[in-house]
């Protein structure tokens, strides 16, 4: 991405933070292999401040949609304590293969590590982490002769892939997921869809919506999506 092309999809800016839409394929940060990543480009998000903004949390490279950054260091400050607190709200889409029964419901799947060895993989642990997802069916269809769901995933804990593994583990891997479920011919069906993150106590959360990205629209619109559901 050039710095235009980052500067150009910016959701969200004001003296503390700013929303950025991410595009899947492209890491937020340089990791250890080095490489090209999102924070290549952040001074062009300065707009006037002498430092550049920083990453507030994380997304996968894969995954699309809103990744916040703080644009000094008290900011970075408030953030990270909102997002430790868990206060920071966070809604996803994801297209999952399968037929999840009912419509909605709650994952309490605890987390570990896979191994030393796997790096960032994680799975279902029972002496892991605590992780919680809330998730609701938003729309269902047929994919390519087999059934798919479109699910709104409100992750209550922050774990490392933590959606990808609780799906998988409910047997509706995310689409796209090489890592956890089945590679299939697209990229990962996974949107950072909402942040509301409460900034001031005297005034309203902000809240920050990205839109549907051309990779996930075939699938969502097998579900039933259309523009006119953008928003719901």
């Amino acid at each position: 991405m050039t710095p235009e092309e980052t500067r150009a999809r910016l959701l969200y800016r004001d003296g503390l933070m700013l929303v950025l839409d991410k595009p899947a394929g492209v890491a937020v940060h340089r990791g250890p292999k080095g490489g090209s990543s999102l924070e290549d480009d952040f001074a062009a998000l300065r707009f006037g401040l002498p430092r550049n903004p920083a990453l507030a949390h994380r997304l996968d490279r894969e995954t699309a949609g809103c990744l916040i950054l703080g644009r000094h260091h008290k900011a970075l400050e408030t953030l990270g304590l909102l997002f430790k607190q868990g206060k920071i709200g966070k809604t996803y889409w994801a297209i999952v293969a399968g037929a999840p029964e009912g419509e909605e419901g709650a994952i309490d799947l605890p987390l570990g590590r896979l191994d030393d060895k796997r790096g960032w993989w994680m799975k279902v642990d029972p002496n892991g982490q605590k992780a919680l997802t809330l998730w609701q069916v938003k729309g269902r269809g047929i994919w390519r002769g087999a059934p798919i769901a479109w699910l709104e995933l409100k992750p209550q804990t922050g774990r490392t892939h933590q959606l990808r593994v609780h799906c998988a583990a409910l047997g509706w891997p995310i689409l796209g997921d090489a890592t956890y479920g089945t590679r299939a011919e697209l990229p990962l069906q996974l949107l950072a869809r909402k942040v509301v993150v409460p900034l001031a106590k005297s005034k309203p959360p902000i809240e920050v919506e990205a839109p549907a990205p051309p990779h996930m629209l075939e699938t969502l619109r097998e579900c039933g999506y259309s523009e006119a559901s953008r928003s719901a």
